[in-house]
């Protein structure tokens, strides 16, 4: 819910041709014309797209009492945001990737679920925030284009190597400590190939972003204004993280801060960071040497030439119905069903290990409480209905540790790579700004 894409449409409110207004009909209208403030490859963003995201953005960081930056400094931030989502929205019209009808509605009703809401309850939390039902399901329907193109172009990508799994679990024996901190950062993103005359541009504004925190200006104010990572409108905040869950450059300063103390200037290849520490909480409870096991069933289908994205997740939606209405045996339909070798066994994998899944897989099954059954779950292997049966917590080996670091670089890596390929995305885009244009 943190995107948003419209169709183009021209306000043509000053009336129809060959039908006379009178002048005091017209000078009571109140006329809005559309205007294009960018152009980005063979499309446009206009005002409205514009205004209508910005003025979200406000309102969120309003209520989060966050000092507002200049309007104007705002509206440049989120016209950047708007390229970067356009470029990206492009990539994945063209490799075909598409969002149906029936996986937005059930993305929908997850929201409002997870939210305590039904959907009526939804449209009227929505409209008390001034966001229109047809926008909201078109930013929902954004969220899931832009989640499977990342699927799909970086994370299905990712390779750990033995190599890096013993360099993590030397380097940070307490990476699964309990520990969780909550930090906020701000980026400010290099040009890919950038000349060192760009480098050492970036480096002066980096130093005076880093004099204006020094000076006491509000962190998550000054990140709005200038951060250009996705999570700027958001004041920079990455929430609640353990270690493990840090980029690897944060990870390695994070221990020498202090809550509401901020990093120097950091470097990585994406550009230059500066990091404060909001929080920190938990540590020392079981983490190093035990873990949170989940023991589950699965059925998988598998997408081909012959069976589409679309048919395999309506082949799984009926299996699903069958089953909560107590039609069917979970283990029976794996049995029949499953594309998987997990099939004969009917679906039981077994006792799982964090990070012994794919992310997709393990969000979805870490939602579900014992005895409960997923919707249609997709990863890069598929599409999956999930069966929790119980949990237990269990004395993590050796072995699981490392099991558990590579999941941890997996993720990291993921992240890294993720910002590389937005870069070398935008930076490859035609962009023509008309944002300063009558």
């Amino acid at each position: 819910m943190k995107r948003l894409i419209s169709r183009l449409s021209l306000a043509l409110l000053a009336g129809v041709s060959g039908f006379a207004v009178s002048s005091a009909a017209a000078q009571a209208r109140t006329v809005e014309v559309d205007r294009i403030v960018a152009v980005v490859n063979n499309e446009v963003i206009t005002a409205l797209q514009l205004r209508e995201r910005l003025e979200q953005a406000m309102r969120r960081l309003d209520r989060q009492g966050t000092e507002l930056p200049p309007r104007e400094v705002l509206e440049r931030q989120m016209l950047e945001r708007l390229i970067i989502e356009r470029a990206q929205l492009q990539a994945a019209r063209d490799g075909a990737i598409r969002v149906d009808e029936a996986m937005l509605e059930r993305s929908i009703q997850r929201i409002a679920e997870n939210n305590g809401l039904n959907l009526a309850g939804l449209r009227e939390a929505l409209a008390r925030d001034g966001i229109p039902w047809k926008r909201f399901r078109e930013e929902v329907r954004t969220e899931l284009l832009l989640t499977r193109l990342r699927e799909r172009e970086v994370d299905s990508r990712i390779v750990v190597t033995v190599a890096e799994v013993d360099n993590f679990s030397a380097t940070t024996p307490d990476a699964f400590s309990g520990r969780e901190y909550r930090l906020a950062h701000i980026l400010l993103r290099a040009p890919e190939g950038a000349s060192p005359e760009q480098i050492e541009a970036l480096v002066a504004r980096a130093e005076g972003v880093g004099q204006r925190l020094a000076a006491g200006e509000d962190f998550a104010s000054v990140a709005a204004g200038v951060s250009d990572a996705p999570d700027a409108m958001n004041g920079g905040d990455l929430g609640w993280r353990s270690l493990d869950r840090l980029p690897a450059l944060f990870a390695e300063v994070v221990g020498t801060l202090g809550p509401g103390e901020v990093s120097p200037i950091l470097r990585s290849a994406a550009g230059l960071h500066i990091v404060k520490l909001l929080d920190l909480r938990g540590g020392a409870l079981a983490g190093a040497d035990s873990v949170e096991q989940t023991r589950a069933s699965h059925i998988l289908i598998r997408t081909t030439e012959v069976l589409s994205d679309s048919e395999a997740e309506n082949r799984l939606r009926g299996l699903y119905e069958r089953i909560i209405h107590g039609n069917a045996d979970f283990a029976e339909l794996a049995r029949a069903h499953s594309a998987d070798l997990s099939a004969a066994k009917g679906g039981e994998l077994g006792w799982i290990y964090p990070g012994d899944t794919v992310p997709e897989f393990e969000r979805a099954m870490n939602a579900l409480a014992p005895g409960e059954v997923s919707e249609p779950v997709r990863s890069p292997f598929g599409w999956h209905l999930i069966k929790v049966h119980e949990r237990r917590v269990q004395d993590v080996s050796e072995e699981r540790k490392r099991a558990m670091a590579r999941a941890a670089l997996r993720e990291r890596k993921a992240e890294d790579a993720f910002e590389d390929w937005v870069r070398q995305l935008r930076d490859s885009t035609y962009v023509e700004y008309r944002l300063e244009q009558d």
